[in-house]
């Protein structure tokens, strides 16, 4: 029985063939049949939900987190639907597979009220640094869900080339300074100082610096929720 909810719950173990003659056990505790998906307990929907957004971020499929972390590709999409709590032994595995903390995974859904503040001299918000751009990360990387935030120097006839992201993904784009030309699969434009535009960001995409200084701009990378 739930303490929280008051409903309950079963665990079930199941046993995933890995290959002739092995098995795996992975063990999540389902809720029983007939209960609403919001009458989770908000610890085990938070990290449902974090899970998700953590695939997303790294642009995987089920089937690549699955073969990073050893859960296996059915139970993963039960866990990011809701249908399934993650054990702590199963969420220890998705923690791993994306270079974080089992604390880290789960921090969110107890956190007190608070500023999360990022320092222009933070070097862990540096997302790529070299020759052609400067990349920062202006959204904090615990919290990081639908919507990423960045800061893009541009150097001059640099171009950032990005493949398509998740289907009916869009990107808003405000330029700080200089000249780009913004293409967004057969579509282009050229903005300045000051403009902005918004562009799907489900097809092959990038960003060029066509003037002769550093172009500035801010980016924002918005998923679909259907995802």
């Amino acid at each position: 029985m739930s303490p929280l909810t008051g409903t309950s719950e079963v665990t079930l173990s199941l046993v995933i063939p890995v290959s002739p003659g092995i098995g795996r056990q992975e063990t999540c505790e389902f809720p029983q049949a007939g209960n609403a998906l919001n009458e989770m307990e908000p610890l085990s929907q938070y990290v449902c939900d974090r899970i998700r957004q953590l695939r997303k971020r790294q642009n995987w499929t089920l089937e690549q987190l699955a073969a990073s972390s050893g859960v296996s590709r059915s139970m993963l999409s039960q866990v990011e639907r809701g249908s399934a709590n993650p054990t702590l032994s199963v969420a220890f595995r998705i923690a791993q597979a994306f270079g974080i903390s089992l604390g880290d995974l789960v921090d969110g859904a107890m956190a007190e009220p608070r500023m999360d503040v990022i320092r222009k001299t933070d070097k862990q918000f540096v997302f790529r640094n070299d020759e052609d751009c400067k990349i920062r990360t202006l959204s904090p990387l615990n919290l990081e869900k639908d919507v990423e935030f960045y800061e893009v120097t541009l150097h001059p006839q640099s171009t950032l080339e990005s493949a398509a992201h998740f289907q009916g993904t869009r990107e808003f784009l405000t330029v700080q300074s200089g000249s780009i030309e913004v293409q967004s699969g057969d579509v282009s434009v050229v903005l300045g100082k000051g403009d902005s535009v918004q562009y799907a960001a489900d097809v092959d995409h990038s960003i060029k610096n066509i003037g002769k200084r550093d172009a500035v701009l801010f980016l924002v990378d918005i998923y679909s929720s259907s995802l």
